[in-house]
């Protein structure tokens, strides 16, 4: 096995070294649940564990003892606050699906990404709970994809469905990291695209897939939410750096979660949906070329001009500076400038795809915001 990168070594030691720190200062951790997916075989659980400046104390008359939060990282309003937490790593875990128990360990980025064979759940929501030493028992939401359901969509976020304009630095940093999440713009009509697309095809699975870090998934889902988007499963990834390099690859975590769901889930065929101010075009053409089962449409948000200036300093679609693969794909492949159209385009295309027999199966007892998983 390849020696890790120098960078990744540095940023281990720090951390470990600052979890360390706060531990001997009474911290502490805390779980922050992350919204999972599976089908009939496998469930994939997502969290992450943090360190808590909360400690685990005696409760009065409670000889368990319980955890009392203080506001933490995944209740902030400001996105520069989700980026000064201390990862706990390395930490156990236990993952309680009815009554059978897994056992697990979290990643160098304090991430719990576990897949569990066998877990006897049926389609639609349920809740899994996570426990770790010295944080309160969370419930992490799960989105169990039925064996009959044919059509899926996957969804970039940045300026697909909230506006960012990124990837110019200075405005990305002020919309991540200054500015606060309730002023962020949802673009125009993109809510009443997907859920027209899920109310029309129920038990349809919506995956949100991002270049994102994993810091900001709570204000992420919260914005999701408040925005009327339909709830679904959020696979981001770590800003850090790799065993590999300085810094993750964006357009490789979305060409290997792609080719993961197609392999996972191979009796779906996904509606991708991004924009084409970053490199959507080209990811999604790539993948519909190399696996044209299972891609059945692509949908490109076309950026205005204004927006197109802030991404890439020219008034042109990042496609016409790098131009996608030229590939004969089967998929179609649609272009408007907002959800509005972009519904209308779409429709006719996807009018006969199958549905789940019973896609409510498991959620029933299941608020809307246990769906969003928090």
């Amino acid at each position: 096995m390849a020696r890790p990168h120098l960078a990744a070594l540095m940023e281990d030691v720090w951390n470990r070294r600052k979890s360390d720190t706060l531990r001997e200062r009474g911290w502490g951790t805390k779980i922050v649940p992350h919204t999972g997916y599976g089908s009939h075989g496998f469930v994939r659980v997502l969290a992450r564990v943090l360190m808590s400046r909360e400690p685990m104390r005696q409760a009065s008359g409670d000889a368990a003892g319980t955890v009392q939060s203080l506001k933490s990282a995944d209740d902030e309003t400001r996105g520069w606050r989700a980026f000064i937490t201390a990862p706990a790593i390395d930490v156990p875990v236990t993952i309680r699906i009815g009554d059978r128990e897994v056992d697990g360990r979290t990643d160098r980025s304090g991430l719990i990404d576990i897949t569990i064979h066998g877990h006897g759940l049926g389609p639609g929501w349920h809740q899994v709970e996570i426990e770790t030493p010295l944080a309160r028992p969370r419930k992490a939401t799960v989105l169990i994809i039925g064996t009959r359901q044919t059509l899926g969509l996957v969804s970039d976020i940045d300026d697909t469905v909230l506006s960012t304009s990124l990837p110019r630095p200075a405005i990305a940093a002020w919309n991540t990291f200054v500015k606060a999440e309730g002023t962020r713009r949802p673009v125009s009509g993109m809510a009443t695209f997907y859920r027209h697309l899920t109310d029309s095809h129920p038990g349809m699975p919506v995956i949100y897939l991002s270049t994102g870090a994993w810091n900001t998934a709570p204000s992420l889902t919260r914005f999701l939410r408040r925005n009327g988007y339909p709830p679904g499963p959020m696979l981001l990834t770590d800003w850090g750096p790799t065993h590999t390099g300085w810094f993750r690859s964006g357009q490789d975590h979305k060409r290997s979660a792609l080719a993961r769901l197609a392999r996972e889930l191979p009796h779906v065929k996904w509606l991708l949906v991004g924009d084409d101010g970053q490199n959507d075009p080209k990811i999604y053409t790539e993948f519909a070329a190399r696996r044209p089962d299972h891609v059945r449409a692509i949908a490109i948000r076309q950026l205005s001009v204004g927006e197109q200036v802030l991404q890439n300093g020219l008034p042109l679609a990042h496609d016409d500076l790098v131009p996608a693969p030229t590939e004969d794909i089967a998929a179609p492949v649609l272009r408007a400038g907002d959800g509005y159209a972009l519904r209308r385009l779409v429709a006719p295309i996807i009018a006969g795809e199958a549905s789940d027999p019973d896609p409510e199966a498991g959620a029933r007892a299941l608020e809307a915001s246990d769906m969003w998983g928090v």
